[in-house]
């Protein structure tokens, strides 16, 4: 295990009946916010009203910045910024999921710099400064909401990039599962992939004595096969919707990476395909993660993928070999059993699209901090899957 540096400074709320302690945590940051939510269920679904009862009761105040779509665009955090260079807000809150949160980051560090917010995502910008930011979550998925990690895509250049600094970090999340009942089930069964890929990132790792990290990793998948199945079974479950969004935030706080390097070849790859289909992130994910295993499944990766298959999927398998193949089927039957698309064709890839995505994952360089791939290798996972 490698030394590391671990500090994470969210305050976490969970649940509805801490709506208070939420808005008086923001206002001991700001009261004047500039509040981010997508296309409107916020407002369906109750939260909006019980979040601005609460922020009226804590005497804040607030503008509005609606329609932020999934896969974020570099517009909303233009148009942000500007609110925020008008209005000057001092705080950004995010009201729904992983997209929105990582829009009010975008936004957060774009309003301390006078260029152009799209600098940070290439590079010709380093982030030295932000806006406080807070969330209260709607979706179970991204961990956005407890780290400091954003990704906003460039529709024009159709690039999905990220940009990341503990300077947004949210300083407070309220994590409100009941929200999530009402979602349509793809929409669950997305956000446990986008779950289950973070852990796998990091759980596939060049550093072998990692035992404790491991073991909370496999907790949190096991979480989501325990509890994905029952939420869209039975939407209103409480103890399902509950069990989901906690193993979305400790999926990528930070926790489960400590002393590891990760891999995330397969977010980079579906990155590009996402900035060229607009794909839900999580369904990419979904699709590519188990045609990567198969890829990367040889002698040095077996014991892992054995390990994987015997404590979280039960699989009673003394070969390795055996049982790490029988653990990537019944990840992908798993997917398929959530109605997720199994190939990258059923999801409005082309064949066509393949060379250029494949292209485009590696055009700083190899991916994969766990196994390292090409052109050609990355070219090849695509073919598999499509």
């Amino acid at each position: 295990m490698q030394d590391f540096s671990f500090h994470n400074p969210c305050q976490i709320e969970f649940g509805r009946s801490r709506a208070a302690a939420f808005a008086a945590a923001v206002k001991k940051i700001s009261g004047n916010v500039l509040l981010l939510y997508g296309g409107g269920s916020i407002k369906k679904n109750d939260v909006f009203d019980l979040l601005t009862a609460e922020m009226d009761k804590a005497g804040i105040a607030f503008i509005e910045l609606s329609g932020v779509k999934p896969n974020p665009g570099i517009d909303s955090v233009r148009e942000g910024v500007r609110l925020c260079r008008e209005h000057g807000p001092g705080l950004v809150l995010a009201a729904g999921g992983g997209s929105v949160i990582d829009c009010a980051k975008a936004i957060a560090i774009g309003a301390e710099y006078d260029g152009d917010p799209w600098d940070f995502f290439t590079g010709k910008a380093e982030i030295h400064s932000a806006l406080p930011v807070a969330c209260w979550l709607t979706l179970a998925a991204t961990g956005s909401e407890m780290n400091g990690n954003t990704v906003i895509s460039n529709r024009e250049t159709k690039e999905k990039l990220h940009a990341g600094s503990p300077l947004i970090i949210p300083k407070v999340s309220l994590l409100d599962p009941r929200s999530t009942c009402t979602l349509p089930p793809l929409q669950t069964a997305a956000g446990t992939a986008d779950i289950m890929s973070h852990v796998f990132e990091q759980y596939f790792s060049a550093e072998k004595e990692s035992y404790l990290q491991d073991r909370m990793a496999e907790a949190v998948l096991r979480t989501c096969v325990t509890w994905a199945p029952v939420a869209i079974m039975e939407p209103e479950n409480p103890e399902a919707r509950n069990q989901l969004m906690w193993a979305g935030t400790i999926a990528l706080n930070g926790l489960l990476g400590c002393g590891k390097g990760g891999d995330w070849a397969t977010h980079m790859m579906e990155h590009e395909v996402s900035a060229i289909t607009d794909m839900t992130h999580g369904i990419g994910l979904a699709i590519l993660t188990p045609y990567w295993m198969d890829y990367i499944f040889d002698a040095d990766s077996q014991p892992g993928f054995a390990a994987l298959a015997r404590e979280v999927w039960s699989i009673n398998e003394t070969d390795d070999v055996e049982a790490g193949r029988k653990g990537i089927a019944a990840l992908r039957q798993f997917f398929l059993d959530m109605d997720i698309p199994v190939r990258l064709r059923d999801a409005g890839v082309t064949e066509a699209m393949l060379p250029v995505i494949a292209s485009q994952t590696v055009r700083r360089g190899p991916v994969g901090g766990y196994r390292s791939l090409q052109e050609a290798d990355v070219l090849q996972i695509l073919k598999a899957a499509w």
